[in-house]
């Protein structure tokens, strides 16, 4: 068994398919089944589900590429001691974030990290929770910013805020002069919402379940687009907080709170318990946790 076969299984476990894994490690296709075949005949068990369309982890072949990703991170830890000083915040930070986070969240907590971390860039990865697990997993990311709840083995969590959520209707609605709404009464409108697979809306309509059962629900493909579409008379929607804060505000739209208690969801940091730059971490969770704090409430 070498770190080279691991590298290989990892890279399929990521692509799903042996040619774009072959790409990735920069070797022919053939070397890296070779590479593959080699480890399963070692181990005595086949890794993965080979199919026309996708390739699959086998249940054993999951586990064994959960532990070669921890492998592999502590054989990058040597190098990273010897070319960085063992400075965590020193080197590049690939950070994953739902979308409906990352485009309220990021611009805020960029200033500070430069200051607290000059050397500590953010690559970032904007997708929905499912996608972002499997990354996490798979070591595509160092960490998430993720709605809870997020129940992953062998990923740590912590808490950073809780995030109210509003109502945003046209202008001309006969809501837009109202001072709290109902959760109950949405189910009454037409209601723009995330695609299927965007945790927000799931938890939107678990806050409202009213709206699942007898409600019109329309689907956007981001918070912006909802919100232009609200701005265009199509219907209302429910945003996070920081999505309505006043630098959001448009003219044409109207935000309204939800009665007491209001459904808000808990913003989580997450990443791999054998992730070794723990430092880096817990920097990323002191300025959300100043961030968010500040704004998921406005």
């Amino acid at each position: 068994m070498t770190l080279i076969e691991l590298k290989f299984v990892l890279a399929v476990a990521q692509e799903r398919n042996f040619r774009r894994a072959a790409e990735k490690c920069f070797v022919t296709q053939p070397a890296l089944s070779l590479g593959i075949k080699k480890l399963e005949e070692e181990l005595g068990v086949s890794l993965f589900e080979r199919n026309r369309n996708e390739v699959t982890p086998t249940d054993i072949g999951a586990q064994i590429i959960a532990q070669a990703n921890i492998v592999l991170e502590q054989a990058a830890k040597i190098k990273d001691m010897a070319k960085h000083g063992n400075d965590p915040l020193n080197g590049l930070f690939k950070l994953g974030m739902i979308h409906s986070v990352g485009p309220y969240l990021l611009p805020e907590i960029i200033p500070p990290l430069i200051k607290t971390a000059p050397q500590m860039p953010l690559e970032v990865e904007e997708n929905i929770t499912a996608t972002l697990e499997q990354q996490l997993k798979n070591g595509v990311i160092d960490a998430a910013v993720i709605a809870l709840p997020f129940d992953v083995p062998g990923i740590e969590i912590i808490p950073l805020y809780d995030e109210d959520f509003n109502v945003v209707v046209p202008v001309s609605h006969p809501w837009a002069t109202r001072k709290t709404i109902d959760a109950d009464e949405l189910s009454n409108e037409k209601v723009l919402l995330l695609n299927t697979g965007h945790c927000f809306s799931n938890q939107v309509t678990q806050a409202c379940p009213e709206l699942s059962r007898k409600g019109e629900v329309l689907q956007g493909n981001s918070l912006e687009t909802i919100r232009n579409m609200v701005a265009s008379n199509l219907g209302i929607t429910v945003l996070p907080a920081m999505a309505t804060a006043s630098r959001y505000q448009n003219p044409l739209i109207r935000v309204i709170p939800f009665s007491k208690p209001a459904p808000s969801r808990r913003i989580a940091l997450a990443w791999r318990k054998s992730f070794v730059r723990t430092a880096a971490i817990e920097v990323l969770r002191q300025v959300m946790v100043e961030v968010g704090s500040g704004q998921a409430k406005e």
